[in-house]
């Protein structure tokens, strides 16, 4: 009798711990704190991914829909990472940059929306430091034309250190209304995003202000916003189509701006063929360097984040500008 006795208390003593275990591992909602409770972010590409991890840190499952050294303007998203838009807590993109990531987002419909292009305004390509020339394009045909982007907006608004406080700041804000219980987290992690994102601003400011030349060549002119802010003037190769080919006419525009304004180096990207910009620099006994758009983080990157890779551009652009 006692054995049966003893039997049964064993038996209660269990139910009760399983029924504490399984109360300890539900969820609660997104402010519970536990780790299952973590929000689900899903990021378009890097720059935003990066502003998600820095504002979100641990609080977020961050996943990016662009693979590490992918060229994020042509995205072909899988029925997985189309399926996860539905799921996610937050998404994170830029509505008219990526248009697989624009389809998935309303077809996916998903709860909580960050779109950058509503929070920093869109600049068309000549209102961003990018050069223009009335005889620019004479003698190409309509389709080389349409692929320098002159009468589109420039996407690249996260090239402007002060563009990626405002997404900082509008990411903050909406992980907070998700995720009411740990919002001063955020409003802090933001805030020190910004103090670094402020600094980094200031670098190029103090270290562009005084150049021997404004003027600097690229591959893809995607660093409109950057021209524009630090008083440069860039002159795409090709225009905001990164993967276009510029026509002979463009070429010939090119060298003959690179020797009129004393250019010293022409830029390429690590994302998309250097090829024309070596062969050009190649003609006019120029050097080579890299300037990062910063649409991905890769090997051979310069640096591991969006504000070392941003430093190592000051430094391209400081030394091929002669800027003291």
């Amino acid at each position: 009798m006692n054995q049966l006795a003893r039997a049964a208390t064993a038996l209660a003593a269990s139910g009760i711990l399983l029924v504490t275990t399984a109360c300890g591992t539900s969820s609660t909602g997104a402010g519970a704190g536990s780790e299952g409770d973590r929000l689900k972010v899903v990021t378009a590409f890097y720059p935003l991914q990066y502003v998600a991890e820095q504002v979100a840190g641990d609080r977020a499952e961050i996943t990016t829909l662009t693979a590490p050294g992918s060229e994020p303007h042509d995205l072909e998203l899988t029925a997985k990472q189309v399926a996860s838009l539905s799921s996610a807590d937050v998404v994170i993109y830029q509505k008219g940059f990526q248009a697989s990531v624009d389809k998935a987002v309303e077809q996916a419909q998903p709860k909580n929306v960050v779109d950058v292009s509503t929070v920093v305004s869109l600049a068309a390509s000549s209102e961003a430091g990018e050069h223009t020339d009335e005889h620019e394009h004479e003698g190409e045909s309509a389709e080389e034309h349409a692929g320098h982007d002159h009468g589109g907006t420039d996407p690249h608004v996260w090239l402007d250190p002060q563009n990626m406080v405002k997404i900082s700041q509008a990411v903050s804000s909406r992980l907070s209304e998700v995720d009411a219980e740990h919002a001063a987290i955020f409003k802090t992690r933001s805030e020190d995003l910004t103090a670094q994102l402020t600094q980094l601003d200031k670098s190029f400011e103090d270290g562009l202000k005084t150049c021997q030349r404004k003027e600097f060549i690229t591959s893809h002119a995607a660093f409109g916003y950057l021209a524009k802010a630090y008083g440069l003037t860039q002159i795409g190769i090709s225009g905001l189509a990164a993967e276009s080919d510029p026509s002979p006419a463009r070429i010939a525009e090119v060298q003959k701006l690179a020797k009129e304004h004393g250019v010293t180096t022409i830029f390429y990207e690590t994302l998309v063929s250097p090829a024309h910009a070596k062969a050009i620099a190649g003609d006019l006994k120029l050097k080579t360097d890299v300037l990062d758009p910063l649409e991905g983080i890769t090997d051979q990157s310069k640096g591991d984040d969006y504000i070392s890779v941003q430093r190592a551009n000051l430094t391209a652009l400081q030394t091929a500008n002669g800027c003291k």
